[in-house]
């Protein structure tokens, strides 16, 4: 017996979504260009956040930097004032010692000429310094005492000769020639215990000096002449003294 087909019943399929819409290219562009400008301003913020602290770190350094230069120049400054004040203190101290020096030489040389029992003397020439002027020129101090007769004053003219050698020949300068001026006067001295004559002369070129000779020349009664070695009158600078 021929079975009869069975009927199936096939229920109503729903209805499939419709497939979405695809948005239109503007809104599309849109929406990326505001995506776009929300990242840019995401970025610029953060830009400026960071580039202002650190700006404002520069500005903080840049201070700092500035205020250690000021420091430094300061303290160059003081440095230098320091050393030059320091300088001339010890130019002030070594003039000072150099002060004291001479006076106890010049207490000496009293005590020895003054002294009870120091060697009474007459007029002489005590000791004689010459100084180069350069060019030939020599500038002499000669220092003069008397003690032999202490109330009078002792006066007169001072004159200086040069003996040396020119051209391998013995030669003899006068003051005039020293002076360099015919009939030359002296050097006129006048005291009671001593007294420092300064003078100038000059050395003809190629002349070689070995003494000198001091000659004094009272207005009555013989004159004193005193040599010394040139070598030992220009080895050392002489000090001033008052005369008396």
């Amino acid at each position: 017996m021929p079975t009869a087909a069975v009927g199936r019943y096939h229920a109503p399929m729903p209805d499939a979504p419709p497939p979405p819409e695809h948005p239109h290219p503007r809104a599309h562009a849109a929406l990326l260009g505001l995506l776009a400008l929300c990242l840019l301003f995401g970025l610029w913020g953060a830009w400026t956040v960071v580039g202002g602290s650190a700006r404002g770190d520069d500005r903080a350094l840049e201070s700092e930097l500035e205020a250690l230069r000021q420091e430094v120049a300061t303290l160059t400054r003081s440095d230098q004032v320091s050393r030059e004040a320091n300088r001339d203190l010890q130019g002030t101290l070594a003039e000072r010692d150099e002060e004291i020096s001479a006076l106890r030489a010049d207490v000496a040389f009293y005590e020895r000429l003054v002294g009870s029992t120091s060697q009474r003397r007459g007029l002489t020439v005590h000791g004689l310094k010459l100084q180069s002027q350069g060019e030939g020129a020599w500038h002499f101090t000669a220092t003069l005492t008397q003690t032999l007769n202490r109330a009078a004053v002792s006066s007169g003219t001072l004159t200086v000769a040069v003996e040396g050698s020119r051209n391998d020949s013995l030669e003899r300068l006068s003051w005039s020639d020293l002076r360099q001026l015919e009939d030359a006067p002296g050097v006129d001295y006048s005291f009671k215990y001593f007294q420092q004559v300064e003078g100038d002369l000059i050395l003809p070129e190629g002349f070689k000096p070995l003494r000198v000779i001091v000659r004094l020349a009272p207005p009555r009664g013989q004159a004193v002449e005193e040599s010394f070695t040139w070598a030992e009158a220009a080895a050392a600078t002489p000090r001033s003294r008052p005369d008396a």
